[in-house]
């Protein structure tokens, strides 16, 4: 059990690095560790005249920003629980969130806050844009009193480091953020994370990550989800880095050009990204007759590594000490090569339920197919006869798992049950606490002789095949059929028509079918027109197409 406490690590940090440059809307200037505690100080007197106490809601709605990161930390340290919402949200789903979590202040970007009515937001007094900070609704009945005047008072604009301080008024049970799921499933359910479960992650990420004070971070995987408000935030500010904020996930060659110009040490994905750099820029490479060849002899294959590894490390800003992949499973293809190149790259686990991390390895300790090694602040078994050889649910214990579902006992008692989280998630474990997913229990398709059949397996074979970009597999009428999304970029760069496209999926169908067991294979592709709708974390929302 932890028994450290999270806002004395926040004070430190600010006090620590109170000089350093804090946050940036990337590419512009940037709030040093002072601006980002004066601010905090500042929210805490706002929160105090609109009447807010520990406990209270405070909701977050809007793209990646420095104000987002100065909200959140500000909630947090005065002991409110903040709600933060995907930008991705509907309107509806929105005003949902902010009326279930019994929300009473909100900051909200005005793009957002314009499509929404505030006559819905039953419980809310006061709202405020994310933009600048400045109020947009005031329903309190001290209006003067409750941020209407935008100055700063002297005495937080002029302290010092040495004076600065904010009481910590929490333990480590208290709820400190209540966290709205994007899932597969399509259903939205309110992750309560105490503070306990935001430290374990916070103390594990101390121990085991290798960001250097000072380094820049670049954060674009978006904040209101677990995982990027972890490690793209709370970790590196309590190391000192400058935490350069991207309003959303970046194409490529954006995202390239990005890692040139700030040179991160340490890079947190999501696969798809790598898959698609791979895709488009490595796989056209490595499968010319030229390299083919060179790569059938030994020093040759081990020169030609080298160099791909030291274009690649070059691509992602050169200095990179590891490239950390998560929230979803990535191509096997891709990761086998990556691991023969000797790439600094390892895939992690996790869950909002465990806020997030459930594993991880450092890249040269990495185990192909798996996804790390259990983190010491948690307690893992595999419902399984043989845990190590046959596929089980995945059940959790300890520091790192949440309280509960807001408000909804009938899907918290689902999930926790006699002390252990039920995740939903399938795999096996080996002796030394490697995990080895193999698809969601959800998700797992019954073969016509009882087979267990787990379609993220089937995909990754499809998702290798020319020309497909990502696939969806499907039963239907008791057999497996597929829906693929073309690259179209790499039908166009071949100069290949659209009247083609069918005859080569079917020409993939053929080739996958003759590496998958007989009761996996697929009896039709069906190609689709658009790219599949997806979870921040950029897994497909399956129940979409069923």
């Amino acid at each position: 059990m932890v028994s450290e406490k999270l806002i004395p690590y926040l004070v430190d940090s600010i006090k620590s690095y109170w000089d350093m440059p804090a946050f940036t809307d990337y590419p512009g200037p940037a709030l040093h560790y002072s601006d980002v505690g004066k601010r905090i100080l500042w929210l805490h007197q706002i929160y105090k005249a609109c009447g807010l106490s520990k406990g209270s809601r405070i909701a977050l709605a809007g793209k990646n920003s420095a104000n987002w990161g100065v909200v959140w930390l500000s909630a947090v340290t005065y002991g409110a629980t903040v709600v933060p919402i995907l930008v991705n949200f509907s309107p509806e789903d929105t005003a949902h969130i902010i009326n279930h979590s019994e929300s009473e202040l909100v900051f909200i970007s005005r793009d957002k806050f314009d499509s929404i009515d505030e006559e819905q937001l039953r419980r809310v007094k006061t709202v405020y844009s994310l933009d600048d900070l400045s109020p947009l609704v005031n329903k309190t009945e001290a209006k003067k009193d409750s941020g209407k005047n935008l100055t700063m008072p002297p005495e937080i604009a002029n302290i010092s480091a040495g004076a600065f301080t904010i009481p910590d008024v929490c333990d480590n049970e208290d709820l400190a953020t209540i966290i709205y799921t994007s899932g597969t499933t399509g259903f939205s359910k309110g992750v309560m994370l105490p503070h306990r479960s935001l430290l374990a992650n916070l103390i594990y990420a101390r121990e085991k990550l290798t960001f250097k004070v000072g380094a820049k971070v670049l954060a674009f995987l978006p904040l209101a989800h677990s995982f990027a408000s972890a490690f793209d935030m709370l970790y590196p500010f309590t190391r000192g880095n400058h935490i350069n904020f991207m309003d959303k996930i970046p194409a490529p060659k954006v995202l390239l050009s990005a890692l040139q110009d700030l040179k991160p040490n340490v890079v947190m994905v999501v696969p798809l990204l790598i898959e698609k750099i791979y895709k488009r820029q490595l796989q056209p490479l490595i499968e010319t007759p030229k390299m083919r060849a060179m790569l059938k002899v030994p020093l040759l294959k081990n020169l030609v590594h080298k160099k791909i590894r030291d274009k690649l490390l070059t691509a992602f800003g050169g200095n990179i000490d590891e490239l950390i992949s998560g929230g979803a499973p990535m191509n096997t293809e891709v990761e086998d090569f990556m691991m023969q190149i000797k790439f600094p790259f390892t895939i992690g686990y996790g869950m909002t339920e465990c806020g997030p991390l459930i594993s991880y390895s450092r890249w040269f300790t990495h185990r192909a197919e798996s996804s790390g090694q259990i983190v010491n602040t948690l307690r893992c078994k595999i419902e399984s006869p043989d845990p190590e050889k046959i596929p089980g649910e995945v059940l959790l214990a300890g520091d790192n798992v949440f309280l509960g579902y807001y408000n909804n006992p009938e899907a918290t008692a689902e999930t926790l049950k006699n002390g252990w989280l039920h995740t939903g998630d399938i795999g096996t474990l080996d002796k030394d606490g490697f995990i080895y997913l193999r698809g969601r229990s959800k998700n797992m398709i019954l073969g016509p002789s009882g087979e267990n059949i787990y379609p993220e397996l089937v995909e990754q074979k499809l998702n290798n095949l020319p020309y497909v970009l990502e696939t969806l597999v499907l039963e239907r009428d008791r057999q497996l059929h597929a829906l693929v999304y073309p690259d179209l970029e790499a039908l166009d760069q071949a100069h290949i028509p659209e009247s083609k496209v069918p005859q080569i999926m079917e020409e993939n169908r053929l080739s996958a079918n003759k590496v998958l067991a007989d009761f996996s294979r697929i009896v039709k592709i069906h190609v689709v027109n658009e790219p599949f709708q997806k979870t921040p974390t950029q897994k497909i929302k399956r129940y979409l197409y069923r």
